[in-house]
């Protein structure tokens, strides 16, 4: 008696496996449920249903067509092999083990068919799904009225409709192969295919249908071919190092292409004719297979690198030199460089101009409080309730007040809920106390007052501010001060409001007589949850019971979720790519939430790609700004400003750049209005409009290379530039980030709030270019100031060095970080100015005392090569006049220039050669500059402050043999002729800073 193949199972076993399916079925469509019902809900109480139904309905079009024609193609071919089965199988030992699976599949067939293909069908619509971005960009996207420069194809072919063609090839070739491979399986059990006995190996029939679909494969690859002559205008060109196609890819790969295109087509006609209707064998397919790999690498691969080996390598200049070209044209238009203006700067002025001290367009708007600093200094002094928090770094805005137009450092006091105690961090607590922060503070960024503290100027708590460091009232009002949605706000901080009768549960803010205030909501935004299916709904979705059981939850109570602004943005418009620095704004009495989206692409011809985490990364990513995601892209725009109202939520999407094709397109694809036209932004809030961080940072990235446009020039790569490190922390390796000013530059009618740069000139440190950003007239204009070559002005960082070791102001910053207190550095400003450089740095002191804050001491200023004109003031105003004197004793007589091969000195002019005592107390403060060093690098805090005082030591006996040497007074130190010690390290007394 024949054994059965498998085991039977009991029906115990049936039903508990079964049970335990249903189960798993159950609870995966009862959580896919509630996330899908309540988006519905949230996307209903923005008004964007739109998206929600688009996304969700096109994610189960793809879904249900892909998944179904993968199934389908699967299931066809698997069920043509059974029915081609011979029905006379010759006797063999193999044929004779392949009846117990014969057996086992005969009798439910079809339900083996069926459960294979709906599994691979599922694994291929759960792929498709994903691909709703590019479906509907295939489907809705239309023209960019700009040609390939190879094909003469629009752009938009190659940013619409290229990736989705690949895709579904790629899908062709897995459900081909996918097929292949089940129908030779099938074939094998059921005996159309042998590898024992006499005869022939494989039946007419189960022939026929593997040899069609290896011809079928063999098409896909000629179109594959075709595909790749446009997609080769995508790929990286080694030999100029740039993207685009290349002297060799033109004029050697792209032919190879075409005819192997048209080999493939041979090769599929071949092996259809050969192995069915003349020789009826596999030995010619065989052989026209063998061609067609052969040929793919002669023709595809050796030949082009025999070109580009012996042909383009030699004289590489002038063979890429058109291709070149190419690429810098698309960089340009891809990245929105074409329009920028560029000018020269002579820089040629050295000596401070006496109009530095009456001048009213740059140094009257010079910031001296940096964003990233004085954060301590809001949340210690703004702070009121230990909860309160204004985040690691604040914003630069600006606003007119009193009919003048400054910037300002804004920040918005939010609840930080990491930061409640444990008694207020319970449920009751956390999601229905305190719901809410409370104002936007405000400060000059050109004005400190009490020792160095912020002048605030809106954003109290009161109805007047009682502290004499703050104006007396409000100067930017907020009618509505509540801030319900803000940066500091997590995936699970939720807020629960609406309260029945007139008793208010919400924590609002202190009272000046030492109680506190309570509130209830009273906005539009939130979903209501005050009925049971509600409450059970969002209970499920929290996995809180509170939701069911509590007296907090009422028949008016309302949920607000989601309430990052950047969160909230991204999920109404998922196609955007976010700026990572969002930015609070009073507009017409409300504050708003300002996030500026982008429309990428990673298809655009000839175009520099680049990766948008490592363009954007600098000194302040992660440190109140977002890192943005590793997405690599050819074109952006920033074709939408998106604002979220902070008190009720509400978002709006502004049309920002209306010529960008990718917008018009997604805007085409959820209904034309989704994204509301330019001329509805209202005039007060694009008054607020700035410069997005993100976009500026690749813009300068990319000019630094992408400034020169002589192929020739571009291929030697002499006239690079770079982006500097952090001044104060070259070693770092981190990027100096942008700054935000209100100023004039040359060339600039008036004073605009514009987004600025230094750069150096690749591998050296001295000052390349000033890269600014602006709006004119609404539209962003880019600028470059670019000074000659072998320029003598230092860059950031030789700059901070020549001012930070100047010999009298090294001994003044390290009496300011005595007495157990630490030197920060704020934002080093490059100002030109009266055809020279005017540079300025603010000297903020923390002491090391518990919730010590940062307190603006000192400035540094300099002019002209970064080590000439040095001053350390007390505040500006007092600095420029000091600069101002220095020019004066200088008039006529400027100090020689500094060069880059050259150490920094305080004067102008080289160091004198050091003898006697001079040179031996030289020696001690270079030895105790590398013992400091060493001592930085190793971390080891008792090590470090032992180095600090002996350079402290080496310096003062420095000094008292300097004036041994030179007994006769000499000029102030910034412009003093007389030795100088070596370079001291400069920075905080923290190792490793």
């Amino acid at each position: 008696m024949r054994s059965s193949p498998l085991p039977r199972m009991s029906r115990r076993g049936r039903v508990t496996i079964g049970v335990l399916i249903g189960v798993f079925v159950l609870f995966t469509l009862l959580g896919w449920g509630v996330n899908a019902w309540t988006d519905w809900l949230w996307f209903d109480e923005v008004r964007y249903t739109q998206v929600f139904t688009g996304v969700l309905a096109t994610r189960l079009l793809l879904f249900l067509v892909i998944g179904l024609g993968m199934a389908v193609i699967i299931a066809g071919n698997l069920w043509l092999a059974h029915r081609l089965r011979p029905q006379l199988r010759p006797h063999s030992a193999e044929q004779a083990t392949l009846e117990r699976y014969r057996m086992l599949l005969s009798p439910r067939l079809g339900t083996w068919i069926a459960l294979a293909s709906a599994v691979i069908g599922l694994f291929a619509g759960l792929s498709a799904q994903s691909r709703w971005s590019q479906w509907l960009l295939f489907r809705n996207g239309g023209s960019f009225g700009v040609k390939d420069p190879e094909f003469g194809v629009d752009i938009g072919f190659y940013v619409f409709q290229l990736p989705f063609w690949r895709y579904l090839l790629g899908v062709g070739f897995t459900a081909v192969v996918l097929a292949l491979l089940g129908a030779l399986a099938v074939h094998y059990i059921f005996g159309g295919v042998r590898l024992q006995g006499v005869g022939d190996r494989m039946t007419n029939a189960a022939r026929a249908h593997l040899s069609s679909l290896v011809a079928v494969f063999v098409l896909l690859k000629a179109i594959a071919y075709v595909l790749d002559q446009r997609a080769m205008l995508l790929e990286y060109n080694e030999g100029a190092k740039l993207y685009g196609a290349g002297y060799a890819d033109i004029n050697a790969l792209l032919p190879a292409k075409e005819i192997l295109a048209w080999i493939a087509v041979v090769v599929a006609v071949a092996i259809i004719v050969f192995s069915n209707a003349w020789m009826r064998n596999l030995v010619w397919p065989g052989i026209a297979l063998a061609l067609l790999g052969v040929s793919a690498v002669a023709i595809g691969g050796i030949y082009p690198w025999a070109v580009q080996t012996f042909e383009v390598k030699p004289s590489a200049r002038d063979k890429e030199a058109p291709y070149i070209e190419r690429s810098i044209k698309a960089t340009r238009a891809a990245f929105g460089l074409n329009d920028t203006k560029s000018a020269g700067y002579a820089a040629n002025n050295l000596v401070p101009p006496a109009s530095l001290a009456t001048d009213t367009s740059v140094v009257q708007n010079v910031r001296l409080l940096d964003p990233q600093l004085v954060s301590e200094t809001y949340t210690q002094l703004q702070q009121v309730r230990g909860f309160y928090d204004f985040g690691s770094k604040l914003d630069i805005d600006r606003y007119a007040v009193g009919g003048k137009t400054s910037d300002y450092v804004v920040g918005v006091r939010e609840v930080n809920y990491g930061e409640l105690t444990d008694q207020q961090s319970n449920w009751i607590n956390r999601h229905t106390v305190y719901t809410h922060g409370y104002g936007l503070v405000a400060a000059p960024a050109n004005q400190v007052v009490c020792g160095g503290q912020p002048y605030f100027v809106s954003g109290f708590l009161g109805e007047k501010a009682q502290e004499a460091c703050s104006s007396q009232a409000e100067q930017i009002p907020a009618q509505q001060p509540r801030i319900y949605y803000g940066e500091r706000m997590e995936s699970d901080d939720y807020a629960i409001v609406g309260q029945t009768g007139e008793r208010n549960v919400e924590f609002d803010r202190p009272t000046s007589t030492g109680g506190e205030q309570y509130y209830t909501y009273t906005g539009e935004g939130g979903v209501e949850i005050g009925s049971f299916t509600r409450r059970l709904l969002y209970a499920i979705k929290e996995q809180e019971s509170n939701f069911l059981l509590s007296e907090a939850v009422n028949d008016d109570s309302k949920l607000l979720y989601v309430r990052n602004p950047r969160d909230r943005v991204e999920k109404v418009a998922p196609f955007l790519t976010l700026d990572g620095d969002p930015y609070p704004a009073v507009v017409n009495g409300r504050v708003l939430w300002i996030v500026d989206g982008y429309t990428t692409a990673a298809s655009y011809p000839y175009a520099e790609r680049i990766n948008l985490q490592a363009e954007t990364t600098d000194e302040l990513t992660g440190q109140g700004t977002f890192r943005l995601a590793r997405e690599d892209v050819n074109y952006i725009r920033n074709s939408v400003k998106a604002t979220v109202d902070a008190y009720d939520g509400t978002v709006k999407l502004y049309t920002f750049d209306d010529t960008d094709p990718v917008l018009k397109a997604w805007n085409k694809a959820f209904g034309g209005d989704l994204v509301l036209p330019k001329g509805d932004t209202p005039p007060e809030l694009a008054e607020h409009f700035r410069y997005p961080a993100d976009l500026f940072k690749v813009q300068r990235n990319l000019l630094t290379k992408f400034h020169v446009t002589d192929p020739g020039d571009f291929y030697s790569g002499q006239d690079f530039w770079q982006v500097p490190n952090v001044p104060d922390a070259p070693d770092s390796g981190q990027k100096q980030p942008p700054y935000y000013l209100f100023t004039q530059f040359p060339g600039q009618e008036s004073p605009r709030f514009q987004l600025t740069a230094a750069v150096t000139p690749n591998g050296r440190q001295n000052l390349a270019a000033l890269v600014s950003g602006s709006y004119v007239d609404g539209r962003p204009q880019l600028e470059v100031l670019e000074l000659p070559d072998q320029t003598r002005i230092s860059g950031p960082a030789q700059v901070h060095q020549q001012m930070t070791n100047n010999g009298d102001i090294r001994q003044q910053l390290n009496l300011l970080s005595s007495n157990q207190a630490q030197v920060q550095y704020g934002n080093l400003l490059s100002l030109p100015f009266a055809d020279g450089m005017l540079y300025v740095e603010p000297v903020y002191v923390k002491s090391s005392n518990q919730d010590a804050y940062p307190l603006l001491q000192k400035v540094l200023l300099s002019y002209g090569d970064g080590g000439s004109y040095v001053v350390l003031a007390n505040n500006l105003s007092d600095g420029i006049k000091q600069l101002v004197e220095q020019g004066k004793r200088a008039a006529g007589n400027p100090p020689p220039p500094s060069t880059d091969d050259k150490p920094p000195t305080t004067g102008g002019t080289a160091p004198p050669v050091l003898t006697g005592e001079l040179a031996e107390a030289a020696g001690k403060v270079q030895s105790a500059i590398t013992e400091v060093k060493a001592a930085q690098a190793s971390g080891d805090f008792e090590r470090y402050g032992r180095a600090l005082k002996a350079l402290d030591e080496a310096m003062s006996a420095f000094q008292q043999a300097q004036v041994a040497a030179n007994p006769s007074p000499g000029p102030s130190a910034s412009g003093s002729p007389s030795a100088s010690p070596p370079a001291s390290p400069s920075s905080s007394p923290t190792p490793n800073g």
